[in-house]
């Protein structure tokens, strides 16, 4: 039998998992577009910046924010 806490755990993880998903697909789809059309100057800045958590471990990350805000 499965415990209530399990259900529970199970249930946020759904839930946030499909939040997360379709707030990435509004913002990512029409991001991505832009990405692939423009040719500002900009645009490789913002590239750079979209891809820093594929290169960079999210530890690294949290701390270049935390001292980049003070």
């Amino acid at each position: 039998m499965v415990a209530p806490a399990d259900l529970q755990a199970i249930w946020l993880t759904l839930k946030l998992a499909s939040v997360t998903t379709v707030l990435l697909l509004c913002i990512a789809t029409p991001l991505a577009w832009w990405l692939a059309t423009s040719h500002r100057w900009y645009k490789g800045v913002v590239s750079a910046f979209i891809a820093l958590p594929l290169v960079l471990p999210p530890t690294v990350l949290g701390f270049y924010l935390l001292s980049a805000s003070g």
